[in-house]
């Protein structure tokens, strides 16, 4: 379980986490087909010995089919890990900050957890307010750290979201859920008067960042969004299964139940969006970032790297902090000359995009 710790000992964590977490995932993986094995076994023999060869190939290739597209939510959320992640969700009470904790209820009335980190009272109706949505492992607990700097050196409120089928939240994770918790997420912070609704900043880290694009890309929110930060995303499901298991490569997309197109909603969003990226990343290639990037229609885009920054600890990495508080101070300055009214006019006319 991650420790509470203080900002200056950030930087003491290494890209070993980055293995761990491939290795444990792996580990995953084997055990549960391993357990599929001898009964997978039998049926085979069984197929061979009624059908014969060509039939059962056959019949084998589309249970594999089959079983892939609807085994696929075992091989993307990994609610349970680390150990217990579903039972204990550490409180921020340590933080020694105000905060709520709170229940929130979808469209589908599932029920998610959720903590609320409020700046206080004279600052609470005027700040920013962030919107974390975390990675496809843990629980919001494990993201307290990350939280409490952002909290503390942005001066926002952040709102971290817990989804279905994770730490306290009801369900059971899927894409379409994650849509609807993520829509749940921002109605809630709609209905509260007490904070800026035009302030409203999304910020996702790797399976979050899709969470937050599918947000970001419904038009009834994008007047209420101040911008949009993706850290070490992906563009696409069947894009980052082509590169992590080579034997899929020519497997057609219709097959991948998950899909989460980042990349073409990209296309749609102008809200000023932040992408931060760790070159050091082994399990999302920088390049789907560098892509996000490129395809992205915001108004006000930018492309920030890190060196060392591994998946998970890039948000430890020198000037990390510094690069979204200039971006958001230069998003707050823009918005108050009046930048992007002349800038949406003019992607009217001639789909101009610019990058700061």
């Amino acid at each position: 379980m991650e420790e509470l710790i203080d900002p200056e000992s950030f930087h003491s964590k290494t890209g070993f986490k980055t293995i761990q977490l491939i290795g444990r995932l792996v580990l995953a993986l084997i055990i549960r087909f391993w357990k599929a094995c001898s009964i997978g076994l039998l049926l085979v023999f069984l197929l061979f010995w009624l059908y014969g060869g060509i039939t059962t190939m056959l019949l084998l290739t589309c249970a594999f089919v089959g079983a892939f597209y609807h085994y696929q939510d075992s091989l993307l959320y990994f609610p349970d890990q680390p150990e217990n992640s579903r039972i204990y969700v550490q409180s921020p009470r340590l933080l020694g900050v105000p905060y709520e904790n709170l229940h929130i209820q979808t469209r589908d009335s599932v029920t998610l957890n959720a903590v609320f980190l409020k700046q206080p009272s004279n600052r609470l109706s005027i700040a920013p307010t962030i919107i974390m949505y975390h990675g496809n492992a843990g629980n919001i607990g494990h993201r307290l750290t990350n939280a409490f700097l952002l909290y503390t050196y942005t001066g926002s409120n952040v709102f971290l979201l817990e989804y279905r089928g994770y730490g306290k939240s009801e369900g059971s994770p899927s894409e379409k859920g994650f849509e609807l918790d993520g829509v749940a997420s921002i109605e809630y912070l709609l209905s509260r008067p007490d904070i800026d609704h035009g302030k409203l900043v999304l910020y996702g880290r790797s399976l979050g960042g899709a969470v937050a694009f599918n947000v970001a890309s419904l038009d009834q929110y994008t007047d209420f969004l101040f911008a949009v930060i993706v850290e070490n995303t992906f563009t696409s499901i069947p894009e980052i299964a082509k590169y992590l298991f080579k034997y899929l490569r020519g497997l057609p997309e219709w097959c991948y139940k998950n899909k989460f197109p980042s990349v073409d909603r990209v296309r749609s969003i102008t809200t000023p969006t932040l992408f931060l990226s760790g070159l050091a990343d082994q399990l999302v290639p920088p390049n789907h970032m560098v892509k996000l990037n490129n395809a992205s229609a915001s108004y006000m885009k930018r492309m920030e790297t890190f060196d060392s920054g591994t998946h998970n600890e890039t948000w430890q990495c020198d000037g990390y902090i510094e690069a979204i508080n200039r971006f958001l101070n230069d998003v707050f300055e823009a918005k108050q000359r009046g930048d992007f009214v002349v800038l949406k006019e003019r992607g009217r006319r001639k789909n101009d995009l610019i990058d700061i």
